[in-house]
């Protein structure tokens, strides 16, 4: 049976604001949590980057739930200080984390100053720092030239059992890739033909046995009309292909691209409904496809009121479905 989780948006909302979504999450029936980890929100209009990591102690303390969070070691995080940071959160809430690596966008990445590299350099250098991090969760003292460049470098604090390492992959190509060396997937929702391409690329590539975890981008809202413009004011910004997405420098330059973009637009991109039985047959897709954990991102800015109907109308219903 799947387990469904809550998207807790770091460029969207206040990470106090969060931690309160979070609670009210747990209340509501969800079983778990994910992430963002931005610099950048992807739009003015989003307009919040808090820091992912330190919220995601003060948020694990507050809820007994399980968490999850999207990063990209390699430039403006060092794979050394993500190992140390996993782990510390691991020691302190045994079996309840996981962490997705990506190769990042340079929206987030290139603050650093240092050049931005090709998508297949940036690869090379995600599986070097996976290969890094899982050495230091080992115990090992790492010293490695690569990619990137780590000194006897060995983590004193580590947890019984090191955290998931799940490949963040958007396109098939990526998902086949990671599935050699990741222990999962997280990928985003799409139609249903382009999603199962991304499934079935992943387990050709070696995560046949290995658990898969989606995030939703739906909106929904009390009417139709107010779940189609919270999506567009919220969310037009990121329906660009994966090549657009990562290239990118600033927020600005995602609003002047957007421009063009028009509300009608974004049904190829977000499950926009406010009708339950429309977004159970929705995630029942989901399901079948063989996804274990999905994450329900409501793009648009009515939080609270998707908590409080999902889990009273949607979790049930799938809880308790046979797909």
């Amino acid at each position: 049976m799947a387990k469904f989780g809550y998207h807790a948006s770091h460029e969207q909302f206040k990470p106090s604001v969060l931690l309160e979504y979070v609670q009210e999450a747990y209340q509501a029936g969800f079983s778990r949590v994910s992430c963002s980890d931005h610099f950048y929100p992807w739009s003015d209009r989003q307009g919040e980057s808090g820091f992912a990591w330190s919220w995601l102690g003060a948020a694990m303390q507050a809820t007994p739930l399980n968490f999850g969070i999207v990063c990209a070691p390699g430039q403006r995080y060092h794979p050394a200080i993500i190992a140390q940071a996993a782990a510390t959160l691991s020691e302190m809430f045994p079996r309840r984390f996981w962490v997705a690596l990506g190769s990042g966008q340079a929206l987030n990445e290139q603050i650093t100053g240092d050049c931005w590299p090709a998508k297949d350099e940036r690869n090379l250098r995600l599986q070097e720092c996976a290969e890094v991090m899982r050495r230091l969760w080992n115990g090992e003292t790492v010293t490695h030239y690569g990619r990137v460049r780590v000194e006897e470098a060995k983590l004193y604090t580590r947890p019984e059992q090191a955290p998931l390492m799940v490949g963040a992959a958007i396109t098939p190509k990526t998902a086949e890739w990671l599935g050699g060396w990741a222990d999962g997937l997280i990928t985003v929702s799409h139609p249903y033909e382009k999603l199962k391409k991304v499934v079935e690329a992943f387990r050709r590539g070696g995560g046949e046995k290995k658990p898969m975890y989606l995030k939703v981008q739906l909106s929904y809202a009390a009417d139709e009309t107010t779940a189609i413009e919270g999506a567009f004011d919220q969310w037009r910004t990121n329906i660009f292909s994966s090549s657009v997405l990562t290239e990118l420098r600033n927020p600005q330059q995602f609003d002047d691209l957007a421009k063009f973009v028009k509300p009608e637009d974004m049904h190829k991109y977000v499950r926009i409904s406010a009708n339950f039985e429309q977004h159970i047959e929705w995630l029942k897709k989901d399901i079948e496809l063989g996804f274990e954990e999905i994450y329900l991102h409501n793009v648009n800015r009515e939080q609270q009121l998707f908590i409080a109907d999902f889990g009273k109308r949607v979790l049930p219903a799938l809880e308790t479905s046979k797909v």
